[in-house]
């Protein structure tokens, strides 16, 4: 009897980090300095600043305080309101909350999955202050459109760029032009510190305040002149992240040219005709902005997502779901948002899959993925009809 082999579990993100790295983070262990603002730190933050060409940029040890940090710059607190999507992780709406902001969602473009700048316009009042959009899976919003907007009603835009290094705007960098833009370097980015995530701002002015909200409001001077003037946090990046972060940034570009081939590969595997014959969403085809951070599928309404992903899962494929729709949690269904509120966004999030992608994979994995998804999905399309 012949055995069949049982392929290798295929996650849906999986970090790179060469043996450079590695022994980089093993020098700054060595060297005692391991934290608050050292050398690892500044050479990232230098190399980060000249990235995004030239602006000022601070990192942290998250990608989610970066966005608070940025409202608290902006003088936005109690009374003010800020527009964000629901369709993002939970965190970018938690901290309008955070700063003592009114979140206020505005749903998304059904095609892209972006803030739908048009509902944006139309949720705007007199208590608006900021508008926070988010780059899903890298590919950016319509940024003249932003900014236009911005600039018309007056508001800051803190972009979450979360996903977005990388990605660009009409041959631009995201984050080398616009207000705030805020990126991740959490485990499954395109590139990582582990955790931890950068601020880039205006100017020098913010830059400084950036720096005092990082660490309790800290400002010091000579060797022992100290004084608080803000109430800052504990977010400051460790030197081993640093460490990490400069290894990264070496394979940015490699990384995302990696990624761009897979997502193509995704697209010629999956054919012209996916979409009509299994009714699932393929991504937008963007292979001219986008980083390619995750490669999306929007499920047919008939078929249960977790039934969907314990068969992939069967199959030894993880998938991942990004994200559940914010509002339709407890904590803001207290604040009174309601299902139906934002039916794109609801429908999009309850349906979404998160399928493998990432550096290291190849070709055939890209094959497996597909060939799975549509076996599963023809599967349960004939148990659907039957």
């Amino acid at each position: 009897m012949t055995q069949t082999s049982v392929q290798p579990f295929l996650p849906f993100a999986r970090p790179s980090i060469d043996e450079a790295t590695i022994a980089a983070v093993g020098d700054v262990l060595r060297s005692g300095w391991l934290t608050s603002n050292g050398p690892k730190v500044q050479a990232f933050e230098s190399l980060l600043s000249a990235y995004f060409g030239g602006r000022p940029v601070r990192t942290y040890n998250s990608g989610t305080c970066t966005m608070a940090i940025a409202l608290r710059i902006a003088g936005i607190g109690r009374g003010d309101e800020v527009i964000t999507t629901p369709n993002s992780w939970v965190a970018t709406a938690n901290v309008i909350i955070e700063v003592g902001a009114t979140p206020v969602f505005a749903d998304i473009d059904a095609r892209t999955h972006n803030i739908d700048l048009d509902q944006v316009e139309t949720a705007i009042t007199p208590r608006t202050r900021a508008i926070i959009p988010v780059h899903m899976c890298g590919l950016p919003c319509d940024m003249d459109k932003l900014h236009a907007l911005a600039k018309t009603h007056s508001l800051r835009v803190v972009e979450d760029a979360a996903q977005a290094i990388g990605s660009t705007w009409k041959g631009r960098r995201i984050g080398a032009f616009g207000d705030f833009a805020s990126f991740s370097f959490q485990v499954n980015k395109n590139i990582t510190t582990a955790e931890g995530g950068c601020l880039v701002v205006n100017n020098a002015e913010e830059a400084i305040l950036a720096e005092k909200y990082r660490l309790q409001g800290v400002t010091r001077s000579g060797l022992d002149g100290i004084d608080v003037d803000v109430l800052g946090g504990k977010y400051n990046m460790t030197e081993i992240a640093a460490a990490i972060g400069l290894g990264q940034m070496a394979h940015l570009e490699a990384f995302n040219a990696k990624r761009l081939a897979l997502a193509r590969h995704y697209f010629h595997c999956f054919g012209a005709d996916f979409e009509a014959s299994y009714g699932a969403e393929l991504p937008m085809a963007d292979f001219q902005n986008s980083n390619w951070h995750m490669f999306h599928l929007v499920l047919p309404s008939h078929i249960a997502r977790a039934a969907f992903m314990q068969q992939m899962l069967d199959r030894n494929i993880g998938l991942g779901y990004h994200y559940a729709a914010i509002h339709l949690f407890t904590l803001y269904r207290r604040r009174g948002f309601k299902i139906g509120m934002f039916p794109v966004a609801e429908r999009v999030c309850r349906q979404i899959v998160t399928l493998p992608l990432f550096p290291s994979m190849g070709e055939s994995d890209v094959e497996r993925v597909v060939a799975a998804t549509k076996a599963v999905l023809g599967s349960r399309s004939r148990s659907h009809s039957s």
